[in-house]
Parts: C-alpha cells; sequence; structure tokens
C-alpha cells in the first residue's frame, strides 16, 4: 500500500480538467507538496494561487513536455529543489478529432509527441533518482484507445497504444530489478471534461464522471495496482477483442456498441489536457 501523506507529487497537464483534480485529491490526501507542469501560464497561476490560498504548499512550471531539453532541465530544478519526486502522475495530452487523412503533419507529430513520447521524456527525466532512492509510484494516464481501434482518433489511438506498451512494459522492468517503484496504467474511456465534447457516448460505456475517475486513479496509486480500465466494460476488451475473429469484434464494436462511430459529432478543445 502507497499513502500520499508526506509525499510529493508530480503532475502534468495539471492546470485544468482531471490533472487538476488528481492534484487537489492529492494535497488533501495528505500530500506534502504539489508540482504542478503545464503549458498554459495563466491557468497555472490561477489554480496556484487558490491553492496556496487553502494553505497547500504547490509550485508550478511551464512546461512543454514535447521538448526532451525543456523536459530534462526543469526536472533537475525540481529534484534540486525537493530531493526526489515520490509520485509522478502523466497527465498531458491532446487529441485531434477528425480523419486520418485531414491531420496535417503538424497534428501528426504534436499528437505523438504529446501522448506518448512526453510521457517518456517525464519518466526518464524522474527514473534515475527514484531509483537512487528507492521509491517512486509513476501512473501513466493511457486510454481505453490504447486497447482498441476507433476511427476518427487514428492518431490518438496510436499514441495511446504507445504509451500501454511502453508503460506496462516498463512495469515489468521495474518489477524484475527495482520493487520499490511501481508503475500503474490508467485505461479510461471518454471522460467527461471538455476534452472530447461532443462524443455520442458508446453503448454501455457511458461518458465518465471526472471527479470520479480521478479518485479512483488516486485509489489505485495507493493500492498499488498495475492497471485501471473504466468504466466496467473496458476491464474486458482485451479479453474481447483477444477471442473474437476482427470482422466479428468490429461489428460487436462498431454495430452493436457504437464504439466506431463515436467520434461522428465530436468537437472537442484541441490542444487541452484532460
Amino acid at each position: 500500500m502507497t499513502s500520499f501523506k508526506n509525499k510529493i507529487v508530480l503532475i502534468t497537464g495539471a492546470a485544468s480538467g482531471i490533472g487538476l483534480l488528481m492534484g487537489k485529491m492529492s494535497l488533501k490526501r495528505g500530500a506534502k507538496h504539489l508540482v504542478m507542469w503545464d503549458i498554459n501560464p495563466d491557468a497555472l497561476a490561477k489554480t496556484s494561487r487558490e491553492l496556496k490560498e487553502k494553505g497547500f504548499s504547490v509550485s508550478t512550471n511551464i512546461v512543454d513536455i514535447r521538448d526532451k531539453n525543456q523536459v530534462s532541465e526543469t526536472a533537475g530544478q525540481v529534484i534540486n529543489e525537493f530531493g526526489n519526486i515520490d509520485i509522478l502522475i502523466n497527465n498531458a495530452g491532446i487529441v485531434v478529432g477528425k480523419s486520418f487523412a485531414e491531420h496535417s503533419y503538424e497534428d501528426i507529430e504534436n499528437t505523438l509527441a504529446v501522448n506518448a513520447l512526453g510521457m517518456m521524456y517525464v519518466a526518464r527525466a524522474f527514473l534515475p533518482s527514484m531509483i537512487k532512492n528507492d521509491f517512486g509510484r509513476i501512473a501513466n494516464i493511457a486510454s481505453a484507445a490504447g486497447l482498441s481501434p476507433n476511427p476518427g482518433m487514428t492518431v490518438y489511438a496510436a499514441s495511446k497504444w504507445a504509451a500501454v506498451g511502453w508503460s506496462d512494459s516498463l512495469r515489468i522492468e521495474l518489477e524484475q530489478n527495482h520493487k520499490n517503484i511501481k508503475v500503474l496504467t490508467v485505461m479510461p474511456s471518454y471522460i467527461n471534461t471538455g476534452m472530447f465534447d461532443g462524443v455520442k457516448a458508446p453503448l454501455l460505456i457511458p461518458l465518465l464522471d471526472p471527479e470520479k475517475i480521478s479518485a479512483k486513479i488516486l485509489d489505485s496509486i495507493e493500492k498499488d495496482k498495475f492497471y485501471l480500465r473504466e468504466p466496467f466494460i473496458i476491464k474486458f476488451s482485451p479479453f474481447i477483442r483477444g477471442i473474437l475473429p476482427a470482422r466479428i469484434y468490429d461489428f460487436v464494436a462498431g454495430k452493436i456498441l457504437k464504439v466506431y462511430s463515436s467520434m461522428e459529432t465530436f468537437k472537442g478543445r484541441e490542444g487541452k489536457s484532460k
């Protein structure tokens, strides 16, 4: 079991959405200090000020996680100031909701850079100090889109498949060599934060409540779980996709559950974190 009490927590994409919710909940669960990373300076300043006024210990950094040099340099500053990050929550993410043919090359690069490479850059920056201190918790916010194909989010799905594969491989690697450093891979369906405004919730897969999924993520960190798939039906997604022939799976996901048409009415707020 892991406690947030007296821990130093760092969250990317922390100025809004579930990043902000998880930050607030971490502090309420007893975290000693919260480090908030985001690319939105105004939102960071506002949320930091509000939390400090409530008596919480908070610091912020404007960090573009696509930039490995900026990530490395800022991580070094954080480590020098606080000694170590105990709990890292890789939350920042973006989505481009349109057909692949409509993606610009910049759309492709940015989505992969934020959702996959950026997550790896941040973990790589803090992992050596976790190894040195023989303690660490890393929660990687991937997506149910990393378990199943979905038209209308081709590059997003690709980035989340990469995130799931990397995160779970990192978990096993650390279990073999550094048992006090644990990795949680989070695979939620659509979260009702505005990032996926306009989507049609598939059958049996309702939009997730931001506060409830944020609490479940922190609960999973505390319980040292290595997977969190929500809502309930997503827990069976790898099994169902593994046993069904591709065309039958497409029929179930596309025609019955309506997953494949869920992005047809997508509006979203492109570039915003979860």
